[in-house]
């Protein structure tokens, strides 16, 4: 096959997933907090990450050079004039909706604070309390293994060979319905500011670490708008959460959790 394998894994096999070879555990690993840790410390001398996905392989790998060419600022702030211009009826005056009597309405949305482009969310520093991006996937995979986060029972331990975790969509052609090249180039992006880590990817779902949270609420909308016009589903539309309310909830958040319908 292609690479050696580390020391310390679990039983599993090499399959080809497109053009891509790939390890895969026979079963969800125990004690797997330990095990990512060790996986993640190597990955820059095996070039392997470690990922947890379902078994059932993935679709045919995207060109990184595509990746490569996005130009992050100019694209988004393109997409944000669109969305703006698409949301902005909603935002100003919410449409009534006739609702049954015990059906609570949805709650207005006023979008977010911005009438232009604001930029990319600054940095999130690293200080001496901060945790390794190692120590945080490995802490985030250890609780949505505990607390038995639906759909990932069925998940096995990938490594995948790529440069760095953040290509992992791009390496392994995942099928969501997501803009795989924007979405890469989004993910390197918040590896160099925010130390975040791709941890699993199954069905439409894609789960992130991160080390280096936003600490305050003007950093966590600018980065709010960042995930918004990802496009994810459970961002934009479902639930139907207002853009203040998922801004706040992102300061101090180690694990962005995204799907695509």
């Amino acid at each position: 096959m292609a690479f050696l394998l580390p020391d310390g894994l679990p039983p599993g096999r090499f399959e080809s997933w497109g053009t891509v070879d790939v390890w895969l555990s026979n079963e969800l690993p125990q004690e797997i907090e330990h095990l990512w840790c060790l996986l993640l410390d190597q990955s820059h001398i095996t070039g392997l990450f470690p990922l947890l996905c379902w078994p059932d392989g993935q679709g045919q790998p995207h060109d990184l050079a595509g990746v490569d060419a996005i130009r992050l600022e100019p694209e988004l702030a393109a997409d944000f004039v669109e969305y703006r211009r698409q949301r902005l009826p909603f935002w100003s005056e919410p449409i009534p909706m006739e609702m049954p009597e015990d059906v609570e309405p949805w709650p207005h949305d006023p979008g977010p604070p911005f009438d232009s482009w604001p930029g990319l969310a600054p940095s999130s520093p690293v200080t001496a309390d901060s945790s390794t991006p190692t120590q945080t996937a490995a802490r985030t995979i250890a609780h949505l293994v505990d607390t038995h986060w639906n759909g990932l029972k069925e998940c096995r331990l990938a490594l995948v060979p790529a440069r760095r975790g953040a290509d992992i969509p791009a390496v392994l052609g995942w099928k969501a319905d997501a803009p795989i090249q924007l979405l890469c180039a989004l993910l390197r992006s918040w590896e160099e500011r925010f130390g975040t880590q791709v941890v699993a990817m199954f069905g439409s779902e894609l789960h992130v670490a991160v080390a280096r949270p936003p600490r305050g609420t003007d950093q966590a909308e600018l980065l709010a708008l960042e995930h918004v016009l990802s496009t994810a589903d459970n961002v934009v539309d479902d639930p139907p959460t207002p853009f203040p309310e998922y801004a706040g909830s992102l300061v101090n958040r180690t694990h962005w959790w995204f799907w695509w319908d």
